[in-house]
């Protein structure tokens, strides 16, 4: 494949290495508004395509937003997350359905870390609301991406579409971009389904918002912590 420019707007950063670039990767949920040129987004897909699958079964489908599309999805969804008599529609259990440890505690903290960071005390339901909202306007991505799989795909297929997002994600951070991949923007979707004509015989698995950081914002000054090696990793040999 032969290596492409881009041009990159001052307000990027660019990483690097690629132990940069994946060591900066963190999900951003703040954006501005500078468009992401469409050869690049395509750039992008084609460098993510490399990700390995078993016997090249290649099992992604991505549907690319951007524009009036965008914006009239954003409405639709918003209009649902607004809307007291809808619920959520996830087709597949994202989460486990019982939380323990260690991964409930890991899921209480970055809650804790991301609502004390903006100052959102434990019970105010209304900014809570406002905050989730935000996932259905791709926190003001100008681009957003949804992945779709054949339902007759296994879960090896799945393991193979995760190399798949997570090398668009990389991808993106070599070219100064950051991302956000977001299981909240298929929680409806039925209102997803109707505008990107996705057939039924394919399940969204998520999203993605994918633009320019506003380093400006607050919330995206998190960072989560990670497990040091030693406490996931067993040597066997050595």
């Amino acid at each position: 494949m032969t290596e492409r420019k881009f041009p990159t707007p001052p307000e990027a950063d660019l990483p690097a290495s690629v132990d940069d670039a994946i060591a900066s990767r963190r999900s951003v949920r703040a954006f501005l508004p500078i468009p992401v040129p469409r050869d690049l987004v395509e750039h992008l897909l084609e460098v993510a395509s490399r990700a390995p699958s078993g016997t090249n079964t290649q099992p992604w489908k991505v549907h690319v937003v951007t524009g009036e599309v965008q914006q009239a999805l954003i409405r639709d969804l918003m209009a649902a997350h607004d809307d007291p008599d809808e619920s959520d529609e996830r087709e597949y259990e994202y989460y486990p359905t019982e939380w323990y440890e260690p991964y409930l505690g890991r899921r209480r903290k970055v809650g804790w870390d991301l609502y004390g960071l903006l100052g959102i005390e434990k019970g105010d339901k209304a900014r809570m609301h406002h905050q989730h909202g935000l996932n259905y306007t791709f926190f003001g991505a100008p681009v957003g991406l949804f992945f779709s799989i054949d339902r007759k795909l296994n879960k090896g297929s799945w393991l193979d579409y995760g190399m798949f997002i997570e090398n668009i994600m990389i991808a993106a951070r070599g070219h100064g971009l950051h991302t956000c991949p977001q299981a909240a923007l298929v929680n409806y979707h039925k209102v997803v389904r109707r505008h990107l004509k996705v057939p039924d015989d394919e399940l969204l698995i998520c999203g993605m918002a994918l633009g320019y950081e506003d380093k400006s914002a607050l919330v995206n000054t998190l960072q989560t912590d990670r497990e040091p090696v030693a406490g996931f990793t067993r040597f066997h040999g050595w």
